[in-house]
């Protein structure tokens, strides 16, 4: 199986897990977290799973910001409000404690140094972009090709003015614990590592070769992205990241499709039970066929735009 160019489409599928293996979430203040520029038009997306006793908001997030991205609104406001759970891709990124041991395991081989996988011209390039998070190429040598991506690929995208503070879910993690709501995951931050780290070193190569050549471009892309998910273009959002990534079914399956299939599990759970949740992942898991609307849909779950 192929793994050349439809992997340099990887960078905006992989947002959350470069959120995950970098700085995590840091603490946000409640007074900013309350603090989200109002949206211009509709908003993002937000969509209303339900039965008789359940009711369930799903709700589409980019993990990195501007700080001025506009995407408050009321609909979402509401639905935030009336829910008693959180539920996120994971409860607590920002533990540090417990996410490093899970970088060393699966991120560091210092028997198989960068130097002995990159060009002299690849480790200058890698320098380049290490030094302007304040590092360099020497520090990153222990790394595994897929954290050296994952680092080059958030530092091209911090340097563009995005944000880990001014993504949506620390914002409404702070509001779920001003409210006294419970929070959960669907996953853990050791499953999310795993999934990167499986892939086959070649692959791993190929990613950090293509996050060095878009260092200087990945704006634009993330641009794009962001601008269709602040006005609630879901169409936009499959074209721009969900349909280049099913060009390699491995990583569409095992970035989106499996993971997906898991959370519909996880909310078919839910509707088990009774109250009100509202679920917050990445826009790409909620546009496209294999969406986890669709999959619930494909299930006769009933799932609609929310009001």
């Amino acid at each position: 199986m192929t793994l050349n160019r439809p992997l340099n489409r990887f960078r905006a599928a992989g947002l959350s897990l470069a959120l995950l293996v970098g700085a995590g979430f840091p603490a946000v203040a409640q007074d900013a977290a309350s603090a989200v520029t109002p949206a211009e038009g509709q908003g993002p997306a937000l969509w209303i799973v339900r039965d008789a006793d359940s009711t369930l908001y799903l709700f589409g997030t980019m993990h990195l910001l501007r700080p001025t991205t506009g995407w408050g609104t009321d609909r979402v406001d509401r639905a935030f409000a009336s829910a008693s759970h959180l539920i996120m891709e994971v409860d607590s990124p920002e533990d540090q404690a417990a996410l490093l041991p899970i970088i060393r395991e699966h991120g560091l081989s210092p028997d198989r140094p960068l130097s002995s996988l990159l060009t002299a011209g690849e480790i200058a390039a890698l320098d380049a972009a290490a030094r302007t998070i304040g590092t360099s190429a020497e520090s990153m040598e222990p790394m595994r090709p897929w954290l050296a991506g994952v680092t080059v690929q958030s530092a091209s995208i911090i340097r563009a003015g995005y944000a880990v503070e001014s993504g949506v879910e620390p914002i409404l993690k702070a509001r779920a614990e001003a409210a006294g709501m419970t929070i959960s995951g669907f996953e853990t931050p050791d499953e999310q590592i795993r999934m990167l780290a499986g892939f086959p070193e070649e692959g791993q190569l190929i990613y950090l070769r293509s996050a060095l050549d878009d260092f200087g471009k990945a704006q634009t892309e993330v641009d794009q992205l962001v601008e269709a998910w602040a006005s609630g273009d879901v169409e936009t959002i499959r074209a721009l990241a969900v349909d280049p990534l099913r060009e390699t079914p491995l990583l569409h399956d095992a970035l989106l499709v499996r993971r997906n299939t898991n959370w519909a599990n996880q909310i078919e759970a839910l509707l088990d039970g009774s109250g009100t949740a509202f679920i917050a992942v990445g826009a790409l898991h909620l546009a496209g066929e294999d969406s986890v609307q669709q999959i619930l849909l494909g299930r006769g779950v009933e799932v609609a735009d929310a009001p």
